[in-house]
């Protein structure tokens, strides 16, 4: 292959978290999803008995589904000549596997199901499942993203783009050559605030505005209006000066079209803010985990409200001009902020956009 770095998960054994009996409907991205939602709903300390079984939500993002399955499954028919493929193939593989298995896990009957936008996918469901809270049509949600996708076939479909760097990801950087793909799985617990501190639980952030919009434009290649409107969408649904916030997680992907792009959008967006704006790409750091990418990126932005530290895009050696911006270079900084925007801008010129604001 052409390249041979990948932000994998290793090590990882499903019989310890599985008994066989339910690890042969699992599919490696629903695993990770329900890893992560266990970790998720421990820490929120909530439950679902009763009326709020029926008043919670589940909307979870995936671009690719289980695809391990699948390309297991296509093995045996093409390339071992069998006629047979695994009986549960279709319920490891479909892209709603893992919504509905985090339904199973805890017992939640609201709505549940799942979108698929590419490498926005967990980003739309985030921002939907806020939605969903905002509007009342549920009291509490799991949201969040699952990816798996290092199947052969997968691999070969993304070396095919020629968008993958045969080296490692350096956003913004003037020699930069391409993504680094990942894998794995973000959750969050979305609850009304007051209700939240009603039963005492710990606060990281609050997700107070959602934004989205279509390039319109080409399949592949992205153009700074698509961005714009989604920045500007977020901005006007949390009722933010732009001036007000304090950092981006940017969809930095590396590649060469990418990142001029989101910085001249950036800069649009944010006028002469913008060289008082840290933003920072943690795809540096955790590759591309298509869509998941979106979920990971959004605890890194909680992260950083909580902790008043903000993420490096590492590896970076010299700032292409393109992307004139504060990049938070290499080391992360230490800098209380309030509000963050955290980007994603997916194929297909389909953007969304998460305002997240400190707890208060």
């Amino acid at each position: 292959m052409r390249f041979h770095q990948a932000a994998q998960i290793c090590g990882y054994r499903e019989a310890d978290y599985f008994p066989a009996e339910r690890a042969q409907l699992l599919d490696p991205f629903a695993q990770y999803a329900l890893l992560a939602a266990r970790q998720a709903v421990a820490d929120s300390q909530v439950e679902f008995s009763g009326d709020r079984a029926f008043r919670t939500a589940v909307v979870m993002g995936s671009a690719m589904g289980g695809q391990l399955t699948e390309d297991a499954g296509y093995q045996q028919l093409y390339g071992q000549q069998s006629e047979r493929v695994h009986p549960f193939t279709i319920p490891r593989s479909m892209a709603c596997a893992a919504a509905g298995q985090m339904a199973m896990e805890f017992g939640i009957q609201g709505p549940v199901f799942t979108l698929s936008t590419a490498c926005a996918s967990a980003t739309h469901a985030i921002g939907q499942a806020f939605w969903l809270l905002r509007s009342g049509a549920a009291d509490i949600a799991l949201t969040g993203g699952s990816e798996a996708p290092f199947s052969w076939g997968v691999l070969k479909a993304w070396e095919a783009l020629r968008v993958v760097s045969p080296d490692t990801c350096r956003p913004f950087a003037k020699d930069r050559c391409g993504m680094i793909l990942g894998e794995g799985a973000a959750v969050l617990v979305l609850e009304d605030r007051d209700a939240a501190r009603a039963r005492g639980a710990h606060i990281y952030a609050e997700i107070v505005g959602f934004g989205m919009s279509a390039d319109a434009h080409h399949i592949t290649q992205p153009n700074v209006g698509g961005p714009v409107a989604a920045m500007r969408a977020a901005l006007c649904d949390a009722r933010l000066a732009p001036a007000q916030v304090g950092y981006i997680n940017a969809h930095g992907t590396g590649t060469p079209t990418n990142d001029p792009v989101e910085a001249h959008a950036i800069r649009e967006v944010f006028a002469a803010h913008t060289a008082r704006l840290p933003v920072s790409s943690t795809k540096s750091m955790h590759g591309h985990a298509l869509g998941a990418t979106g979920a990971l990126e959004a605890l890194a932005t909680i992260a950083a409200l909580e902790d008043g530290v903000l993420p490096p895009t590492i590896n970076l050696t010299q700032l292409d001009p393109e992307c004139d911006l504060d990049v938070v270079a290499n080391q992360a900084r230490l800098c209380p902020i309030d509000y963050a925007l955290s980007n994603s801008f997916a194929f297909g010129g389909i953007n969304a956009v998460l305002a997240l604001g400190a707890a208060h």
